[in-house]
């Protein structure tokens, strides 16, 4: 991206010094930083360097910083020419390969070609990363880790734009450095539009004309008080395995008693039935019909393979 100082003076921000950047980044939009112009004005001198030692076409984007008094609608002049520049690239209305064969824009068929310019990114990349050099001026994030590297598996991954900028269906080309940078600022700049126009009381009125319901809700009815008493939350732990338990045995009956006027729960009782427990003892201890059944076999199957023992068995009785 290569800013201009104003659109009568078509020096780019890689030849002018810090303190025009100082001044600039004063006037207009303020969330168009110092920072922000000194990464830019670093990235254009690093692109025309790589393009003066490789023999490559380095596109320039001519963004102009709105210098309007007011900050807030300088950003807004700024997010439309933003828009304006990073829109996709389309071929002429008389052009016949927009009406034969159906391709609208100029540069949408490889992932690695920047579709408002036509720059090969991937060629670019070879000589010199640029995008792991543009860092975000708050986050010191580089544009490479933002937008092209896979979020889960950290492996290279082009950055894909979209029809509309911001939204519509995606295209088969990416962004050249200086146009992801303009991508990022835009972003960034509609966050902070969108923050403002949350926090603008006439928000709600809007919202309000457009149908949306505002129900007041009562202090009481969000964060209700717990009524379990402090000296009674150690026992908690012991309430929850005695719930637990006595849902795998009768001999532990838990009973609430809810207060009919509160609703609350005023007694809890706690039971323990010894008969219970030692008759489930028994029966956990006693041999089950089929495991009876299954010793009854085995003891016939060993008689029947020796009768001779069965005689003596016979004999001894």
């Amino acid at each position: 991206m290569i800013p201009q100082l104003n659109q009568q003076n078509q020096a780019s921000l890689g030849n002018v010094n810090q303190a025009h950047l100082m001044a600039l980044s004063q006037q207009g939009n303020d969330t168009l930083s110092y920072a922000a112009l000194m990464e830019q004005a670093t990235a254009q001198g690093a692109m025309q360097q790589v393009a003066g030692e490789n023999n490559l076409q380095v596109p320039k984007v001519n963004f102009y910083p709105s210098r309007h008094p007011d900050p807030q609608k300088a950003r807004k002049k700024d997010i439309k020419q933003a828009y304006k520049l990073l829109t996709p690239s389309k071929r002429g209305l008389l052009n016949p390969i927009r009406w034969v064969f159906g391709r609208k824009y100029r540069y949408n068929k490889q992932s690695s070609v920047c579709v408002v310019d036509g720059c090969d990114c991937a060629t670019l990349i070879q000589y010199d990363n640029l995008y792991a050099k543009i860092c975000d001026e708050d986050t010191g994030r580089s544009l490479w880790e933002m937008y092209w590297q896979n979020p889960v598996t950290g492996e290279p991954e082009a950055f894909v734009a979209l029809e509309k900028v911001t939204s519509g269906r995606k295209m088969r080309g990416t962004y050249c450095p200086e146009h992801m940078h303009l991508y990022h600022l835009l972003v960034k700049w509609e966050a902070e539009e969108d923050r403002i126009r949350e926090a603008n009381p006439k928000r709600l009125r809007d919202r309000v004309k457009q149908g949306v319901s505002i129900v007041t809700v009562p202090v009481s009815a969000v964060a209700k008080k717990d009524p379990t008493p402090t000296m009674l939350k150690k026992y908690e732990p012991f309430f929850a395995e005695l719930e637990k338990d006595s849902r795998k045995t009768k001999g532990i009956n838990v009973n609430h008693y809810t207060n009919p006027v509160t609703g609350e729960n005023d007694i809890t009782t706690v039971s323990f039935d010894l008969r219970i427990f030692q008759h489930e003892l028994a029966l956990e201890q006693q041999a089950t019909p089929a495991f009876q059944a299954l010793v009854q076999q085995q003891v016939a199957q060993v008689v029947n393979q020796n009768p001779l023992d069965q005689e003596s068995v016979g004999v001894g009785e």
